[in-house]
Formats: C-alpha cells, sequence, structure tokens
C-alpha cells in the first residue's frame, strides 16, 4: 500500500507548491507539493482499505514516517485517525515514536487526540501522559497538555491543571501556546472554570498563554 501511494503521489508532484509548502514549515522537510484536499482525495480508497485489516498496520505507518516526503507522514496520521477507536494501550509506545520522531506542530497536534482518545478508555494511559508533561521532550509535554482538548464536558479538570502546572514557567513558545489553546477549548464548555484558573496562576502563566486562553472569557 505504501508503494501505490508513493507512485500516485510522484504523478502529481508540483515542485513550485513543493517549495512554498516547505518554506512555510520553515524547509525541515520535503514535499511532493499536494495540497490537503488533493491529497485526501488520492488515499481515501487506500486508507478504507488498510483500515479494514484486523490488525494496526504498523509497518505502513513506520513506513510513512520513514519517507522524505511530508506528505506520507499525513497520511499515516490519517490512518492512525482512522483507526482511532482499536488503538489500545499497547500501542502508545509505537505512537510516541511517531510524537518524537520529526517532530512538528503539524503532526504532533494531530496524534495529540488520537493518544487522548486512548487515555479516555484507558486510565493508564494518563499516568503515562502525566509523565509526559515533565519530561524534556516539549512535544511530548505538549501532547500532554493538549490530548484532552476536544473532550468538552469529560474534560478532567483536576488533570488539566496538574500537567498544566507541571509547564508554568516554560519560555519555550511551544509550550505556551499549547497552554493558552487546552484553557481556549475549554472555556467554549466552561468558561468560569477557566477564568478562575488564569487568575489563580495569573503570575506565573506567560502573557501568550493567558492572551490565548483567555480570548472566550
Amino acid at each position: 500500500m505504501y508503494d501505490v501511494i508513493v507512485s500516485k503521489f510522484r504523478e502529481k508532484e508540483n515542485r513550485k507548491t513543493a517549495r512554498e509548502m516547505a518554506a512555510y514549515m520553515r524547509d525541515q522537510f520535503q514535499f511532493y507539493g499536494i495540497k490537503t484536499p488533493e491529497r485526501r482525495v488520492i488515499v481515501a480508497p487506500y486508507l478504507k482499505k488498510l483500515a479494514k485489516e484486523e490488525s494496526i498496520a504498523w509497518d505502513f505507518v513506520f513506513a510513512c514516517w520513514e519517507d522524505p516526503h511530508r506528505e506520507m507522514q499525513y497520511v499515516a496520521v490519517g490512518y492512525l485517525d482512522k483507526v482511532r477507536a482499536r488503538l489500545m494501550y499497547s500501542d502508545v509506545e509505537c505512537l510516541k515514536e511517531l510524537v518524537v520522531t520529526k517532530s512538528w506542530w503539524d503532526t504532533v497536534d494531530s496524534l495529540d487526540t488520537i493518544i487522548g482518545d486512548i487515555a479516555l478508555r484507558d486510565p493508564r494511559v494518563t499516568v503515562i501522559l502525566l509523565d509526559w508533561s515533565r519530561d524534556e521532550n516539549i512535544w511530548l509535554r505538549r501532547v500532554a497538555i493538549n490530548h484532552q482538548r476536544n473532550r468538552k464536558d469529560k474534560t478532567d479538570t483536576e488533570l488539566l491543571e496538574q500537567i498544566i502546572v507541571n509547564n508554568l514557567g516554560s519560555d519555550e513558545f511551544f509550550i505556551n501556546k499549547a497552554i493558552g489553546w487546552s484553557l481556549r477549548e475549554y472555556s467554549k464548555t466552561n468558561p468560569n472554570w477557566v477564568r478562575d484558573f488564569i487568575e489563580r496562576y495569573r503570575e506565573r502563566l506567560s502573557k501568550l498563554s493567558i492572551r490565548e486562553g483567555g480570548k472566550y472569557v
């Protein structure tokens, strides 16, 4: 399946768009230059077929991750999103490997809620995420901060608070942005909690986190 998708992408390669995409991502990755809507149309039948297989296709995922073209990492994330309901505690180590390899916000911010879905079903993953919230790797910390951002009224506020507190005082943009994002998203469900949280920790929160987190409160 990997080889078939690569072949299809090579047929659609657009070097001008590829240069623009690479520049947007600070020239960290190569691109075929295939924009998201077209990419999704190309891969849809292949991912649909792959998702029907009984076991999780980790060989396919890692083949995509090792590919030098960024679109292939997006393909892997798209596949994992399709099978997220079947992912389990035993898959977290593989997901961690994806988070810490070729790390940037574009893939990490999709993997976070996939991992969060597993945590919602299996409390053992919550313990892992608490550990990640104190990890030296900023992307694991970002996943921990944002893994609940789609939960709305299922958000564990005690956990959210603990993870954010573990990251207060950071001067890392991607951490402070993540804190603000997680608070902003939850404020759509519980603005009073977020308003109170910001007031209680105002002296320790970065200006970026306060600005982002307080947008709707």
